[in-house]
């Protein structure tokens, strides 16, 4: 909240002269809606919780990364064709030159979501839902920085206060997983040396039980 809504003063510590999007970028300002960007943002943080949660239990019924990764890929693609033609049919918006269109695209592909499908789907069977996406509020800050860096934005003191508190959040929050994990083991382990007891009482309770039974 603080790195969205406060700027403060500039702080930028390097002069980038490198935008990507300068001969991309419109003109006329574009109308904006701050009602619908909150309500799409806001829905957007719930279905990707949600994500997350039914990945887990997937992941246990279907232990299949990458095609799993490849079946979600491919829905993603036909959803994200129907969109895209329900709100622009021109057909020079689909055509892609070597410019930062097709860089994006190839980024968005691979890494964004091929890559990054694999390797959270590893987080989460190894580590549950939670741990993977107490990770998501360092977006903000590396996307504070990039913006800066190439898309010839500028750093405020907002920013940096907001990073202050995400890393600080970020670093409690793991603090306290590892506590819980911590406490998980050591109470397995407790577990595990009272086995033994239970089984070697156990071993010697029946041969006694059998002598009586003998004699009577």
């Amino acid at each position: 909240m603080l790195l969205t809504f406060y700027k403060g003063v500039d702080i930028t510590p390097w002069q980038s002269h490198v935008n990507l999007v300068a001969a991309h970028q419109q003109q006329t300002p574009a109308a904006t809606n701050y009602a619908m960007g909150s309500l799409l943002c806001t829905a957007s943080c719930f279905f990707y919780a949600l994500w997350l949660i039914i990945q887990a239990k997937f992941g246990r019924e279907y232990p299949f990364p990458y095609s799993s990764t490849a079946l979600m890929c491919l829905m993603t693609t036909l959803q994200s064709s129907a969109f895209a033609l329900c709100f622009d049919r021109d057909v020079a918006q689909w055509r892609l030159r070597f410019d930062v269109r097709l860089l994006s695209v190839v980024y968005s592909g691979v890494l964004a979501s091929g890559v990054m499908l694999v390797v959270l789907f590893w987080c989460v069977e190894r580590r549950g839902p939670l741990f993977a996406s107490v990770f998501n509020p360092l977006m903000l800050l590396v996307v504070a920085v990039l913006s800066s860096l190439i898309l010839g934005e500028r750093l405020h003191l907002g920013a940096a206060l907001g990073a202050v508190l995400i890393v600080a959040g970020l670093y409690t929050v793991l603090w306290g997983k590892g506590r819980e994990a911590k406490v998980a083991t050591e109470a397995d382990a407790k577990v595990g040396d009272l086995l033994p007891t239970i089984t070697t009482s156990r071993s010697f309770a029946a041969p006694a039980a059998a002598n009586s039974s003998a004699t009577r």
